[in-house]
């Protein structure tokens, strides 16, 4: 089994998009504005984000995620 590894560059411009998509520019703005200032507990939040989560269980869900992107980017026959 291989895993895709994505370079930073590459998951900030995807994040970027989403961000455009779902939030209008100024609110963008002022969440990047609140990410530079350091602001919030990064440690609480990663243990809400991740609660219950382990190694394993992250890996099964990076996993699915690129098998379904693999998916989505395969051209289907005859096109």
């Amino acid at each position: 089994m291989t895993v895709k590894v994505i370079r930073e560059q590459e998951i900030l411009r995807e994040a970027v998009d989403v961000l455009w998509e779902h939030l209008s520019p100024a609110k963008t703005v002022r969440l990047w504005a609140t990410w530079q200032m350091g602001e919030g507990d990064y440690l609480a939040l990663r243990d809400q984000l991740f609660e219950g989560e382990s190694v394993a269980t992250l890996f099964e869900k990076v996993r699915a995620y690129q098998e379904r992107e693999d998916r989505e980017e395969r051209p289907l026959s005859g096109e």
